[in-house]
C-alpha cells in the first residue's frame, strides 16, 4: 500500500493535484523490459523469483515489447554491434520511459575494455539509474527499482515536454 499524497482532507473527501496522483500510479505500475545479455540477467531472474519478489513493487509484468514497457533494464555486456538495437528499443518505447543500467558492463563496459564492447550504455541512450556490481545482488536491483519509482513519482508531467529534456534527447540524436 502506498502513502496518500499531500492534499486537503475532510469528512468524506480528499483533494490533491492530478500530477501527484499520476506520479503515484506511474511509480507503482512500472512495466520493465529486461534487455539481458549475460550474468546480470541471472540476477534479474533471481529478483523475479519468490524470495525477492519484484511484484511487491508493481513490476511483476515484464514486457518483452518496447511499445508496452516504460522501464528499460539493460543488463550485461553490450557489444558495439548491439548498440543500434538497444537504441532502437529505447526509441520504440512510449514516453514516459526510464532506463536502469544494471551491472558493471552495462554501466561502464566492466572488465571488457576492448574495441568490441560498448563502454557504458550512456554513450547511446540517457540512463536514469545505475546499479553497481558484477553482478549486482537482487537487493541492489530492488534498490535501483525503488530509485526509478522515486523518479517516476516525483517527475512533473510537463518535464518530458521541456526544452531541457528535448535538448538531452537531441544530444543522443534521438527524435
Amino acid at each position: 500500500m502506498t502513502e496518500a499524497p499531500d492534499g486537503l482532507e475532510g469528512a468524506g473527501f480528499f483533494a490533491t493535484s492530478l500530477e501527484k496522483v499520476v506520479g503515484i500510479a506511474r511509480a507503482n505500475s512500472l512495466w520493465p523490459l529486461p534487455f539481458a545479455t549475460s550474468c546480470c540477467g541471472i540476477e534479474f531472474m533471481a529478483t523475479m523469483g519468490a524470495r525477492y519478489d519484484i511484484s511487491r513493487f508493481g513490476s511483476e509484468r515484464p514486457s518483452f515489447s518496447p511499445r508496452q514497457a516504460d522501464l528499460l533494464m539493460v543488463m550485461g555486456t553490450i557489444a558495439k554491434k548491439m548498440a543500434p538495437i538497444v537504441k532502437q528499443v529505447y526509441e520504440q518505447m512510449a514516453e514516459p520511459r526510464w532506463v536502469l543500467a544494471m551491472g558493471a558492463c552495462a554501466s561502464s563496459g566492466g572488465i571488457f575494455d576492448t574495441y568490441s564492447v560498448l563502454q557504458g550504455i550512456d554513450r547511446i541512450i540517457p540512463v536514469d539509474v545505475y546499479v553497481p556490481g558484477c553482478p549486482p545482488r537482487p537487493e541492489q536491483v530492488l534498490d535501483g527499482l525503488m530509485r526509478v519509482q522515486d523518479l517516476a513519482k516525483n517527475e512533473s508531467t510537463r518535464r518530458r515536454n521541456s526544452p531541457e529534456y528535448q535538448a538531452l534527447l537531441a544530444s543522443y540524436n534521438i527524435k
